[in-house]
Parts: structure tokens; sequence; C-alpha cells
């Protein structure tokens, strides 16, 4: 069966469905193209098992989203150096009680990265659950829903508390950058779902 088309979709696009219905949560994780059955079975146990999956005190993890950003030509991706975890990583943080994990990905990109215009494409094309234990915070589990994000041609980036740096890397760049089997995986499938939407 092939995949439906993805659609890119602007803040405020009424197929961004606000609330904290778990149903909308749901619907993302089933609609994500990339990833197996098993791989989405967690996703859809955390989300059966606790009502509270939306917001970041749920342990041992909570449902979070995030963006592989892209710039207007597709060629080029963001990545942002974490403040509090040390590594380069895509946009993306805690859903904070929004069900819509496309909508999350889209928020957290615009506020780290201070682009305005970005649009996000639905539906998402990677499922990560990864450890994350930030100073000051038991060590949790992320369950990340991720999307591709496409820029404007005149983006700029300013960060924000979030990041001490930011670079647009190449898929040559990030095949050798110190990042990990999560983002490799996310960045071949977000390159080549970019070079199907972009001139």
């Amino acid at each position: 069966m092939t995949p439906p088309a993805a659609r890119l979709l602007a803040s405020g696009d009424p197929a961004l469905i606000p609330g904290s219905e778990l149903a909308v949560a749901r619907a993302r994780v089933l609609d994500a193209v990339g990833p197996t059955a098993d791989q989405r079975r967690p996703f859809l146990e955390l989300l059966a098992e606790h009502d509270d999956a939306l917001v970041r005190s749920c342990l041992p993890g909570h449902l979070t989203g995030s963006a592989f950003v892209v710039d207007a030509s597709g060629e080029r991706a963001l990545l942002l150096f974490h403040a509090k975890l040390g590594r380069w990583l895509q946009p993306g943080g805690h859903a904070d009680g929004e069900a819509d994990s496309a909508a999350v990905a889209l928020r957290e990109a615009t506020e780290e990265s201070g682009i305005e215009g970005l649009r996000v494409a639905v539906p998402a094309i990677d499922l990560d659950i990864h450890e994350v234990a930030p100073p000051g915070e038991p060590a949790h589990l992320h369950f990340d829903v991720r999307f591709l994000v496409v820029a404007p041609p005149d983006a700029e980036v300013r960060i924000n508390h979030e990041s001490r740096g930011a670079r647009w890397v190449t898929a040559a760049e990030l095949a050798t950058a110190d990042v990990d089997t999560g983002l490799r995986r996310l960045a071949r499938r977000g390159f080549a779902l970019a070079a199907t939407l972009t001139p």
C-alpha cells in the first residue's frame, strides 16, 4: 500500500488539532510512515495506560515531539547544541498537555530556532524512545514522535536559552557528525521526504 502524500501545515492550520485528547496523540502514532507495529506498540501502551502521558510529570516516560528542520532547498538540516544535555540534536520538546504531536514539533521548532514561517509535514516520519537524564531530574524516557519541518527561503536562526549553538548541515556532514543512531535514522527519512517536497 502506498503511504499517503505528506501535507505541509503552517501554525494555525485547522488540520493541527488543539487540545489534550489522547485519541489525537494515538492517531498521530498510528499514521506515522516508516515505523513498524512493534515500534508503535510502546507508544500505544503508554497512551492506553497513562492518562497523563502528555505531561512531563508522567513517569517512567511521556510523549514528546521533535522536528527535523530542513532549509527551503531540502539540502541542509538544522542541528542545535542542547544546553542541558550537551549534545547536537534536532529541535523538540515536551508535549506539555498538547495531544497533537505535529503541533508540538512545530511549536518547539519555532521556539528553539527562532525561525518564523516554518511548516510541518504530516504524517510523522519516525518514532523514537530514548532515555534522558537532565541535571536535577530523574532519568526518564521520551516517547518522541518526529516530523519533517520545512523552513522558508529567508530563514534566520535565532536560538533561545535552551541551546548553546546552531548549525546547518548537509546529509554528508550529518553522516559523520557525533549524533545518535535515532537522529541518523530520522535524517535519512527526513532528507528523503524533503526531496519530494522541495524544488
